[in-house]
C-alpha cells in the first residue's frame, strides 16, 4: 500500500539534503559537520515516524504539551529519535521537558538554568545537553540571553556560568534565530563571535544551532553545526479549520 505523504517527505528531505551539501561545499565544510533537525510542531506523530524511517532522527519541537505526547507515541511505536526542545521554555514545564528531551536549545536565563538543573536532578538519570539561546538584537521582549543585558538574569555570561555550575547540565553551545530585518549573514556572524568566546572558556561548547528554511546557506557559511528546518521538509502548515 502506497503512502503519498511518505513519498512527499522523502522528496522534500532529499532536496534539503542536497541543499545542505551544496551549502557545505560552498563554505568549504564537510556535510558531516552539520546536523539536520526537522521541526515538526503542529505536524502529527505519523510524520515523525515517517522521517525516522527515512533516516532523519533529530526532531525539534517548541511546545511541551505537543512534544511530550509525540515523544511518548514515538517510543511506543518503537522508533528512536533525538528530541530537541527549541521553543521558549517556561520554568513550570521543565519537569516534563527533562523526561524526554535530549537537548534543550533555548536556555536564556540563569533562573531557567537553575530550574532545569533541579528538574534533571529529580526526574532524570543522566545529564541534559543545553544550548544558550542568544538574543542577537538585544531586545529584552524576545527570547534569548543578551550581552550586557540590564536584567542580570538574562546576561549571557551569567547564563553560561549558571549552566556550567551544575553537573546535571552540559553546556554544549549556542542557538539563535536571525532577528527580523537583519541580514541573516550579519546575524550569524555575530552569533559565531559569541560562540567563540564561550568556547574559549568552555571547550566542550562546540555546537552552534542556527539557520532555518529561509537562511540555511548563511548559517552554514557562518559555522552552524545544527540547522532547524520546518516547512522546507514538512510543507506549509495548514491554517486552523473554521468552525
Amino acid at each position: 500500500m502506497t503512502d503519498p505523504r511518505a513519498d512527499q517527505l522523502a522528496l522534500n528531505l532529499s532536496a534539503q539534503r542536497e541543499r545542505l551539501a551544496a551549502a557545505c561545499a560552498a563554505a568549504g565544510r564537510s556535510v558531516s559537520e552539520v546536523t539536520l533537525i526537522a521541526v515538526t510542531k503542529t505536524y502529527p506523530v505519523a510524520d515523525v515516524l515517517r522521517l525516522a524511517k527515512l533516516g532523519l532522527t533529530d526532531i525539534g519541537e517548541n511546545r511541551d504539551q505537543e512534544a511530550a505526547a509525540k515523544a511518548a507515541a514515538t517510543a511506543a511505536a518503537g522508533a528512536t529519535v533525538r528530541w530537541h526542545y527549541v521553543g521558549q521554555l517556561q520554568r513550570n514545564k521543565c519537569r516534563s521537558v527533562v523526561t524526554y528531551a535530549d537537548m534543550v536549545q533555548s536556555v536564556d536565563s540563569a533562573s531557567l538554568a537553575r530550574t532545569l538543573a533541579a528538574a534533571v536532578d529529580r526526574h532524570r538519570t543522566r545529564p541534559l545537553d543545553v544550548l544558550v539561546q542568544i538574543g542577537l538584537d538585544g531586545n529584552a521582549g524576545r527570547g534569548g540571553a543578551i550581552e550586557g543585558a540590564a536584567d542580570p538574569d538574562r546576561e549571557v555570561r551569567a547564563v553560561v556560568d549558571e549552566i556550567a555550575s551544575h553537573r546535571s547540565l552540559r553546556l554544549r553551545g549556542v542557538m539563535a534565530v536571525a532577528p527580523l530585518r537583519w541580514k541573516p549573514a550579519a546575524a550569524f556572524e555575530k552569533l559565531a563571535d559569541v560562540a567563540a568566546w564561550i568556547r574559549a572558556d568552555h571547550p566542550d561548547a562546540t555546537l552552534v544551532s542556527a539557520g532555518m528554511s529561509a537562511d540555511l546557506e548563511e548559517a552554514v557559511a557562518a559555522g552552524a553545526t545544527h540547522v532547524r528546518l520546518g516547512s522546507a521538509i514538512l510543507g506549509n502548515r495548514l491554517p486552523p479549520a473554521v468552525a
